[in-house]
């Protein structure tokens, strides 16, 4: 969901824009393009809403952050969650470091790594050359918020 906040400011929240180039060339029939085009559209309004139109995140994607922290949580209180833990405690190292190199020190811990991914992911786009460093903070990254997924889709 961060990449289609980010797509819709760099089409200026415009629906229009938006229909033109990411609707039309992916759906094809005129129910599917309604579908899609309210669904971006609502998007933007709620981006407007929100007061996030030029950085930040919407609510909705907020609180799935604050759902999986819950259950990040837990799940770091259960003994029987010793693979979880085990990962966690491997992990915790690369988020540690990731938070002195970024600018917000009190970013969650989830949230660094999800901004972590999201990076890495636009390095990648770019077709940017990826250090040995963050490569490998990514895979351990990948492999807590991997366990978390299958923990968090178990549970709700």
């Amino acid at each position: 969901m961060w990449q289609v906040e980010d797509l819709l400011r760099a089409y200026g929240l415009d629906i229009d824009k938006v229909e033109q180039s990411l609707v039309n060339p992916v759906y094809h029939s005129p129910e599917e393009r309604k579908e899609a085009r309210d669904w971006y559209e609502g998007l933007i309004m709620m981006m407007q809403s929100e007061g996030v139109q030029e950085k930040g995140h919407l609510q909705i994607n907020k609180n799935i952050i604050i759902d999986l922290t819950d259950t990040h949580l837990r799940l770091l209180k259960d003994p029987a969650e010793s693979e979880y833990i085990a990962t966690y405690y491997n992990t915790l190292p690369h988020i540690v470091a990731l938070r002195a190199k970024g600018t917000d020190p009190e970013m969650p811990e989830l949230e660094t790594c999800f901004t972590a991914l999201y990076g890495y992911l636009l390095l990648k786009v770019q077709q940017k050359e990826i250090s040995w460093e963050t490569q490998a903070s990514v895979d351990q990254i990948t492999k807590l918020l991997r366990l978390l997924s299958e923990k968090y889709n178990t549970v709700q």
